[in-house]
Parts: C-alpha cells; structure tokens; sequence
C-alpha cells in the first residue's frame, strides 16, 4: 500500500463502511457537496452510507488546526477553494479523515452525541455538483470508440490522421452540467435526414448516452505556463462518472466543420462524490498498449511513469430502466461493462496536451474523457456503438427494445475498482431520467 490510509485491514466506526460491496469504505473517502431540505450546500466525505459533515466538523474543532487553511476551506459551499490547495494539501487532510472515521483510533470523536452530529444519512440528502465548473472539456480518448463511431459515418476511413499524434478535445458547455439525478429534457434541434431536400426542427429522435470518466483540475497553472506531463496529476483533485447526453441525429447535421455544439450541450450529468487520486494509488495501470504500427507519443506526451502507471483500472457499467420496467419491477438492465484502463490517451496526457499552449486550467474545471468502450460488444459505451446507428436496437426484459432514449427512460452508470490485496472502492451512482 502506498500509505495507511489504504490498509485493507482499516475499520470505520461508521459500522456501513464495512457492509460487503460498499463503495464508500474508510479507503474510499470521496469528496462531495450536500445539502438538507432548508439548508445550504456544504462539503461532506462519503462513509458507508453516511455523509461526514466536513464543515460541521470544522466549526467543531474535530479537524486539526495544523490543517490552516484546509480548515477554511472545507467550509465553503463548493471544493473549489480545497481544490487550489493543490494535492498535498488533499492528501493531508484525507489522512486525517482517515484517522477520525477508524474504529479504535485515538482521533475518532469519543462522544456519541457529536458522531451522531456529525454524520447525515445519504438517504436524507441532496447532491449537488462536488464544484463550481468555470470550464468543461471533453475529450474523445478511446480508440475503440473512435474506430466504431467513424466506421458508421466513414466505413473506408474511420480515424482521422490526428487522432492517434495527440488527444482530440473540444470544449463543451459548463453552465448545462447538472448533478446526479437531475431530468434530462428531450433537446430540439436542426436535423436533416439522408434523403431529404432540407432541414427540419423538432425534438431529437435519437437521443443517446455516453459512459465518461471525468477528471476535476485542483491546482490551476497560470496563462502561458505549460503542465508538463510529468507535473499532470499534481494538478488533479479526482475522478468522477460523467454521462454526456448526446442528440446524435442534430449531432450528425451540424458537426462538420466545427464540431458538437447543440447535440452535446443541453445537459451533461456528472455523478456527485469526487475520489481523490489518493484512494485510487492502489488500481494504476500500465498505459494501454500501442498496436504494432501505431506511432509512439511525441515527448511532450511521454513519461517513464506515464507509460508504467498512467492508466486508472476503473470498471464502468451502464445500465437502463424503461418506464414499464419499473411499473413491472424489473431491475435495471445492464446494456454495458467496460473499464477506463484501455482508453489509448491517459488523464495525465489529456492534462498535459490541453495546457501546452499555455491554456490556463482553473481549479474545478472538468476534463471528460469521452466515450469508454473497449473492443467486445458488451463494453461500448453509448447506443450509437451498440446498436449501430440504431440498426439493430438493444432487447430488454420487458419485451421492449430500444434503438435510441425514449422518454421515462432512466440511463444508470456505476463503477468500482477491485483488485487482490486492497478493499474494492466505488464511485457512486450517475444518473438521469429522460423528461421534464
């Protein structure tokens, strides 16, 4: 283990933390932002199926003063202002909240009435978006995805001559991102069909998911000041679930030249609990491995540690629950499994190859990675891939199939890292129902 606060032998006093298959054990620790009916937002720590009421906490004297301006910090109502702290900062307060949330540990509140305080039930609590989003970029990281999506528009060249020479972006909308569980309205826009004379404008017919890892920026770099890549993940607070909405047929009208613009920006849903790259040292992985042929990054976007450690072995699972589904009590049905570790650009890369230019990045600025699909049918990770354009739609337990979203439709993203020798972390859940 990289340090103690990852020891799969830690207990949480916080007796759901250990119930089996959790995703918020006392190795997890997510950071996000909740509120109470009537009250304002504030920060909290997942635990169990608990909040830790970091500001609470603060104003309570239960966090060290030794923490400075930590201790501020966590008293505001978004993580912006923890996240300019920059990671040390993080991980420092992260081992302290270790200690104050283990079973039998010397810095855990000894009085019952104050731990009682101290923790607010998830069940009882509103999410909201871990931070206050200045910019959002997504990116476009996983070849397989790429290779599928451009073979449906360009069987005879699907990858462009960029794609694999550096990480393909473009900057979405930030005021549309919107936090677990929030509607998605059914976005109208320009389309035009492959056999008609003209345009029409109407709502989408063919409303999609995207399965995405999102990365929050924490320490920001000035204007003109490149992020080596070797210094990318100092600027990193942590990964969440992003699911990028996508009105694939007002996508396909307006995309050429400029890119996504309408199809993407009327809501991106960001799931709520922020993991730090602390709890996540344990699942690093290899960068995924170039095919024979491919060309090696150019320097700027190659490291030893990049190469050895780059990757996050993160498994992602979409699933979907029709309107009928629920009224028959089925559970949602699982459409995909895919994991982040196979994704052809790392987080670091997509970091690094974004301030190159002296691109300032802000604390709380969201990097998206763009669809995740690996190679078998059963991990892409959006319908367009799955159901070929909509060619051969998705069968469900209801008899019900889908090609594309149809309304009361409700898209659910999980994910967990598991591996021998360290306690399986999850992220929570990202989701949204299609209707006002």
């Amino acid at each position: 283990m990289v340090n103690d606060t990852l020891d799969p032998r830690l207990r949480s006093w916080v007796a759901s933390a250990q119930a089996p298959g959790t995703d918020f054990p006392v190795q997890n620790l997510p950071f996000g932002v909740f509120s109470r009916e009537g009250e304002a937002p504030r920060i909290g720590v997942a635990i169990g199926d608990q909040i830790l009421d970091l500001a609470l906490a603060a104003r309570e004297g239960v966090l060290d003063a030794s923490l400075g301006a930590t201790v501020d910090a966590v008293q505001a109502p978004a993580l912006n202002a923890l996240m300019a702290l920059g990671r040390p900062t993080a991980t420092a307060l992260r081992a302290q909240l270790s200690l104050l949330l283990r079973a039998h540990e010397a810095a855990a509140p000894s009085d019952a009435v104050l731990r009682s305080r101290l923790l607010v039930p998830q069940a009882e609590a509103v999410m909201h978006l871990p931070a206050h989003v200045g910019d959002y970029t997504d990116f476009y990281a996983s070849v397989h995805h790429a290779t599928n999506v451009g073979a449906l528009f360009r069987p005879d060249n699907p990858l462009l001559p960029n794609y694999k020479w550096m990480p393909i972006g473009y900057h979405g909308r930030a005021s549309s991102l919107v936090p677990d569980g929030t509607p998605v309205p059914r976005p109208t826009g320009q389309r035009k069909a492959a056999d008609a004379a003209m345009p029409t404008v109407g709502p989408s017919q063919s409303l999609d998911y995207e399965v995405e890892i999102g990365a929050f920026i924490g320490r920001g770099n000035a204007l003109g000041s490149p992020v080596p890549l070797a210094e990318a993940e100092d600027h990193l607070f942590g990964l969440c679930l992003v699911n990028d909405w996508s009105a694939r047929d007002v996508q396909a009208w307006e995309y050429q030249p400029l890119g996504p613009f309408l199809g993407k920006s009327f809501a991106t849903t960001v799931s709520p609990w922020v993991v730090t790259l602390d709890a996540l040292a344990p699942f690093r992985a290899p960068r995924a491995a170039r095919p024979e042929g491919d060309p090696a990054p150019l320097p700027y976007l190659d490291t030893p540690a990049d190469r050895a450690a780059g990757a996050f072995d993160i498994t992602i699972e979409a699933a979907l629950s029709t309107a009928r589904m629920r009224a028959a009590g089925h559970a949602p049905a699982r459409l995909a499994r895919t994991n982040a570790a196979g994704l052809y650009w790392t987080i670091g890369q997509m970091v690094a190859h974004h301030a190159m230019n002296g691109c300032n990045l802000r604390p709380g600025d969201l990097l998206a990675s763009g669809t995740v699909s690996g190679p078998t049918p059963d991990s892409l990770g959006c319908l367009l891939e799955l159901t070929r354009r909509g060619a051969q739609p998705v069968a469900l337990p209801t008899g019900e199939s889908r090609a594309f979203l149809q309304d009361g439709d409700e898209v659910i993203f999980t994910a967990f890292c598991a591996r021998e020798g360290a306690t399986r972390i999850g992220f929570g859940k990202c989701r949204g129902r299609i209707g006002s």
